[in-house]
Formats: C-alpha cells, structure tokens, sequence
C-alpha cells in the first residue's frame, strides 16, 4: 500500500508539475509581447526583439537553479575550499604571467592591481574554461516571465538585447549562467552596458573572445565600485579572549579603535596606520577574523555575498604569493579542493554510483546523492557534504 500511494502521490506531482509547466508556456508568449512594447520604447530595435525571441521558449529549470545559489547555501569553509585551493592559485599565476601585459595596461588605466583582477577571472570562470552554456536570452527571458525578481531581469534582459543591436557579441556566442552573467569575468548585461570597455582598440567591446577586453572590464568595474588604488583590501587579525565588541563589515572604524579594543595583525604585530575598516566575522568570533577596507566592499559589489567577496580577496593575497589563512574554521571536517573532489568521485564511480563518468570536481546534485547514500552506509550522517570525513572513508582509512 505504501508503495501504491508513493506512486501516486508521484503522479500527481508529475501531472500538477506538467501543468505549471504548461501554464508558463502560454504565457510566455504574452509576456513577451508586454516586454516586446517596452524594449522597443526603451531604444531596442524591432528587428532585434523579433530575432533574438522568434520560436524562444522558457527554461523553467531555470527556477530551481535560483534557490540554490552556493554563496548563501554552502558553509564558508566547503566554499572557499574549492575556489582558494593551490590548482586555482598555481593557474592563476601562470595567467599572470601569460597576460601580464593586459593587466598591466589594466592596472595603469584603473588603479586596480594584477593580482585582484586574475582571482576575479579566475573565480567567475576558471580563467576562461566555463563561461556557462545557457543561451542568455533563453534565461533572461524565461526570468523576466517568472515570479523570481523579475522587474530586475527584465531590465538585464533588455540590456541583453541592446548587447546584441550594437553587435559587441555574436548571437551564437551569447551564452552564460541560468542567471544572464557571461564572459571571462561573468558580466550582466546592464554591468556590460555600464563599464564594459574596448581595450584592444577594435570598436567590440567582447568580454568572450577577448581577454584584454574582459580584464579591463573587470578593473573599470571595481575602480567604478569605490576601488581605492594602493588599498589593501584587508588582513586576518587576531581577537582577544572572549572578544565581544562591535564588529560587522559596514560598520568602519578608524585602526586605532580596533587596536584599542586589543585586536592585532594575525601575526600578533600591531595594526599600525591605514585606512577606515571594519571587523568581518564569517564564520563567529571562532574562526578566522578580518579587518576590511573599502576595496573589500568593491569586490563585495561584484557578487553580493562576504563568502565570495572573501574568496576573491584571499586569491589575491595567495597570488601575490602571501600565505593563506592561520585560523582554522570552526569545524572538525573541512571542505575539500577540487582536486580532493575528483579524487571522492572517482571512488563513488569505482564503488558503483553513476555520476556520468564524470570526475569533475563538481559536486552536483548526483555527486550529493551518491555521497549521502554513501555516508548513510558508513555510518556518517548523511548530509551530502564533500568533506574530509568522507573521503578518508571512501579511501577505506
């Protein structure tokens, strides 16, 4: 009985899913029309709105995707373990290397330094190696036409068809994220309209074919953002016993008031000088400490969460060739790199679970199957978490 009522309680899951799914169909082309009367209003061509939305039809995966961004979902120390690992910091160096130049001519331009640029390329695309396959226009429309901030896609949506007009990409090329982001250093549309620039000189502004282009982009952006030339962008501090004081990354504060409440550098030396900060606590007064500048709220900017505004900062520093932190995180089983990642998939795969074949260090929705069920007949609990527990596990240790 019980498998009887599971089973139709699937069905009409599924029927009810196919008929939300049916509802957005038709009225996707509605919407669209609505959309069509203000694009063309707001200085997009006819022709353009026409071509780019002929035969178009919403990607409702889209939906899910949205709920389930990992800044806000993953813990702090399973995220930066796999954006801050020595593989990203040893590619990064050999993409300074190889576009010194461009960063250069960046940094000359903007006042933004090589080292934060290349951790930006780095964590929005893996310096190039994963721009997204989501056709741009496909996601942004089926978002303007959704119940998911959709006042905010439609405007990145019309700028997304402007980007198209002016021919800075071609049609084909314009893929991303689910969420419309693209390129080397994943842009928005309305981001690309406001400080995209043509660095090479060729009258395109293209974030995808064109490193140069995509590099000094990203500069324009954060010099845009309030980036103060020669600011750090913070350190890790040391707190003292018991620390109860203010604290909060907007709550700026001359050095002289934090060294007062007895904060110091992580190295026990005074702060000294310098500018305006305030007291990042990520992960509670437990875990690592930092005082950021108004160059850490720059990089906030470019992806509003302290998670990955701390994953940028802490590449840089590494890039630069600085050590990375001294305070542990709060927790008895930390996240592992991606190369730990591929390393737990490929032993999943060998143990019999189907992940595609694919030892990509991703860890999707099969791989956190698989790993619950896995921990669950390890006697872990089964949280789905690619954690050092697991993998000494799957290791057999």
């Amino acid at each position: 009985m019980a498998r009887a009522a599971f089973m139709a309680l699937a069905v009409a899951l599924a029927t009810g899913a196919a008929g939300v799914d049916a509802a957005r169909a038709a009225s996707f082309e509605e919407c669209l029309a609505g959309i069509r009367v203000s694009a063309l209003a707001g200085g997009v061509d006819a022709a353009t709105f026409d071509k780019a939305t002929h035969g178009l039809q919403p990607d409702n995966s889209i939906f899910a995707l949205a709920e389930a961004q990992p800044e806000f979902k993953t813990p702090i120390w399973d995220y930066l373990a796999g954006l801050v690992d020595e593989e990203r910091v040893a590619d990064g160096r050999a993409m300074m290397q190889k576009w010194g130049q461009a960063l250069a001519s960046a940094q000359a331009r903007f006042g933004v330094d090589a080292a934060t640029i290349t951790a930006i390329w780095g964590v929005e695309s893996d310096f190039g190696r994963s721009f997204g396959t989501r056709p741009i226009i496909q996601s942004l429309a089926t978002l303007s036409c959704g119940n998911y901030r959709a006042a905010y896609f439609r405007t990145e949506f019309l700028a997304a068809l402007k980007i198209l007009q002016h021919g800075d990409i071609a049609p084909e090329q314009f893929a991303g994220s689910w969420a419309g982001a693209f390129g080397h250093t994943q842009f928005m549309p309305s981001t690309f309209l406001r400080t995209a620039v043509d660095m090479e000189g060729n009258g395109r502004r293209d974030l995808i074919n064109s490193v140069p282009d995509a590099l000094g982009s990203t500069a324009n952006y954060l010099r845009k953002a309030g980036w103060a030339p020669g600011v750090e962008w913070g350190f890790e501090v040391r707190l003292p016993a018991h620390y109860a004081g203010p604290w909060g990354r907007t709550r700026k504060e001359p050095m002289a008031a934090w060294a007062g409440r007895g904060i110091t550098r992580i190295d026990g030396a005074p702060l000294g000088g310098g500018p305006v900060a305030g007291l990042l606590l990520p992960a509670g007064s437990a875990g690592p400490a930092f005082l950021v500048t108004q160059n850490f709220d720059a990089i906030y900017s470019y992806n509003a969460a302290e998670s990955y505004a701390l994953a940028i900062a802490l590449l840089s520093d590494r890039l630069r060739g600085r050590h990375g932190l001294v305070t542990p995180w709060p927790t008895n089983d930390p996240g592992l790199s991606r190369a730990d990642r591929r390393e737990l998939q490929t032993l999943l795969m060998r143990r019999g679970y189907d992940l595609d074949g694919k030892a990509d260090g991703v860890i999707g929705t099969k791989t956190k199957l698989a790993i619950s069920d896995f921990q669950a007949k390890s006697g872990l609990t089964p949280d789905g978490r690619a954690s050092v527990s697991v993998l000494a596990a799957a290791r057999g240790k």
